[in-house]
């Protein structure tokens, strides 16, 4: 047998640490944002304005629609938090990013809501697409009955490509023994279904999801309060400020990011840095490079990206 001096054994020991604390980590569970736009996208189609003339030009990168993934590389198992128009783009990077190439379907996916940017990605489901078998598709009871009612989600439901399952607000969903998913209702345009933000739940960290949201003033629940309470929280950002678009914007009612900043520019440096904004109107200076978007971040707040990821 070897014999080690204590310096040796120290190194050693340090090494073997190093490296299971190491395999644990790369074990550990992850999101990963795989869209931050707005549900139309980036460019959005019919627009001839600087923003979106610029992608055309050469100068901008396209970006996909809001869409978050959760990695659970133990158990080799991929979830998706929306179905976007962008699906296929993000069902590849999900899958790349998680080194499952050999992954056919999602495990799971969470809906919101019933606006276009949310579900309508469930289409490649379908025969004509994946022809996927049995997918649950977590939604609110409202969702639920429009996808079972209306043409051409029907079809997806009837023939089993999806399967759908009821969420209760405030009513906490286990992935498994350490992570849990709970909707919570948020005032929007329900025009098809209720419309829910997410609490992404694990033993060491609390993600809140809230892609779309009318005003915080009308939710019934204090925003700093849930800031304070959470640990990285996902907000809508759709507009940067008011008279951003050229038509009434009480129509499309959303917390300007400027609202949302003078809102939160009281917290604490540390509590203004759990803020991530997302969900970003082609109009919104924060999906360029602008000086909005650098004053954004000296204030001390985050802009999500495509490709960024939250350790659970």
């Amino acid at each position: 047998m070897k014999k080690y001096t204590l310096p040796v054994l120290s190194v050693l020991l340090f090494l073997s640490c190093h490296l299971r604390k190491k395999e644990q980590r790369k074990n550990d569970p992850y999101l990963v944002v795989l869209g931050i736009a707005q549900d139309a996208g980036y460019p959005q189609a019919g627009c001839t304005k600087e923003c979106c003339v610029k992608y055309w030009e050469g100068i901008e990168d396209r970006k996909n629609v809001t869409c978050l993934g959760l990695v659970i590389p133990a158990e080799k198992k991929l979830y998706l938090f929306e179905a976007t128009p962008d699906f296929t783009r993000q069902w590849q990077m999900l899958k790349e990013t998680s080194r499952l190439a050999d992954k056919k379907v999602p495990d799971c996916i969470f809906l919101t809501h019933a606006h276009m940017g949310h579900y309508t990605g469930l289409i490649q489901t379908g025969r004509e697409a994946m022809g996927a078998h049995g997918i649950a598709v977590y939604t609110m009871p409202r969702m639920k009955n429009f996808l079972e009612q209306n043409g051409p989600w029907k079809q997806l439901v009837d023939l089993g490509n999806i399967r759908l399952a009821t969420l209760k607000a405030d009513s906490v969903i286990w992935i498994n023994k350490e992570i849990g998913v709970t909707p919570f209702l948020v005032p929007h345009r329900d025009e098809y279904s209720e419309t829910v933000g997410f609490k992404i739940i694990s033993t060491h960290k609390k993600i809140l999801f809230i892609p779309d949201i009318d005003k915080w003033q009308k939710w019934d629940k204090k925003i700093t309060d849930e800031i304070r309470n959470t640990d990285v929280a996902f907000l809508d950002g759709t507009f940067f400020r008011d008279g951003e678009i050229d038509r009434n914007m009480n129509e499309v009612p959303h917390p300007f990011v400027a609202e949302t900043m003078s809102l939160f520019d009281s917290l604490a440096a540390r509590e203004r840095n759990k803020i991530v904004f997302i969900h970003f109107n082609h109009t919104n200076p924060l999906l360029r490079n602008t000086p909005e978007k650098k004053q954004t971040s000296k204030r001390g707040y985050r802009i999500a990206y495509e490709g960024m990821k939250i350790n659970l």
